[in-house]
């Protein structure tokens, strides 16, 4: 795998330390899969960052905890994760760490547009424990599979995107089959489709540029009144408690994971007033930002930005 890291402060639009797939003259769509070790020590990462790609972590062996949106996992392998675009992350104190990583964009889920939606309820969910079987597999079988789709990889033979793409929408299947996995809403429909819409919108990196119901309304062609009737009928919350919701987990991933002031996270989040931006902060979490910077995270210093080549390890 080519890497291009930048020591220092990462540029200012993207305060928190953003990882990215570069594409190079594709053989297979941007996708790319291998262990800890053929991605290098940044695979192993301490220090909070986020993607701009999706990535799924089989973690097969390895003590410590991942910590994924202020959330700290502590590792008990096998586990399957699931992080989406724009979610948080770092690994806390790891040792032994092993295991199998799965990186593609957006361009890599063409074919099977609803599989966006398959992850996205596996990134809510992020971690799943999966019954261990012998010799350190798991019971489940997912791992049988990672490894087909490393081997499928690495052969670059004809059909390998078609392939690889038919494997992980298997994969995410039999990941929902799990116990503790949420079941993917299956309602049809025009007005399930644009709130689940509304939810894609929702997880992309670095939330919208307008934290606001029309601003949302107006990217899926619907009216506001649309929107709150289908976000409604199908989640039981209005569109904008659900904005506020997102709008506050982008302000803590911002104050813990970046070294911004609370005035600049304001801004970055839509308020022109620092001080209306604490209230809204201190009503939805009980804590003043300065608070919740103190005590909520603490891991918030910047290391480097980082390009990532689609074509991965070489086989």
């Amino acid at each position: 795998m080519n890497t291009r890291a930048h020591d220092g402060t990462p540029p200012a639009d993207h305060p928190v330390p953003l990882h990215r797939l570069t594409p190079s003259p594709p053989e297979v769509a941007p996708f790319t899969i291998g262990s800890f070790d053929a991605f290098g020590s940044d695979s192993r990462a301490g220090y909070p960052h986020r993607h701009s790609f999706y990535e799924i972590v089989y973690v097969t062996a390895g003590s410590g905890a991942h910590v994924i949106d202020l959330v700290r996992r502590p590792l008990r392998p096998p586990h399957l994760c699931v992080l989406l675009p724009g979610q948080v992350h770092y690994w806390d104190r790891v040792s032994g760490l092993r295991g199998v990583l799965m990186l593609f964009t957006e361009d890599f889920l063409l074919a099977r547009p609803g599989d966006r939606q398959l992850l996205r309820v596996l990134g809510e969910r992020s971690w799943l424990h999966l019954p261990p079987g012998p010799a350190g597999s798991d019971a489940a079988g997912l791992g049988a599979l990672i490894r087909a789709m490393e081997r499928e990889f690495a052969a670059r033979a004809d059909g390998c995107a078609s392939v690889l793409e038919a494997y992980l929408h298997i994969l995410l299947v039999h990941a929902l089959r799990l116990p503790g996995a949420r079941r993917p809403d299956t309602a049809t429909g025009r007005a399930a489709g644009v709130s689940r819409e509304f939810g894609l919108l929702l997880t992309g990196t670095g939330g919208a540029a307008e934290w606001s119901v029309g601003a949302y309304a107006a990217r899926l062609g619907v009216s506001v009144g649309y929107l709150n009737e289908a976000v409604k009928r199908t989640t039981g919350r209005t569109p904008g408690e659900l904005v506020r919701a997102a709008r506050t987990l982008e302000a803590k991933r911002l104050l813990t994971g970046s070294d911004l002031g609370v005035g600049q996270v304001a801004r970055r989040m839509g308020f022109s007033d620092p001080a209306y931006f604490c209230r809204f902060f201190r009503r939805e979490t009980g804590a003043s930002p300065g608070e919740f910077r103190r005590t909520g995270g603490g891991n918030h210093h910047v290391h480097r930005t980082e390009s990532i080549d689609p074509h991965g390890p070489p086989p």
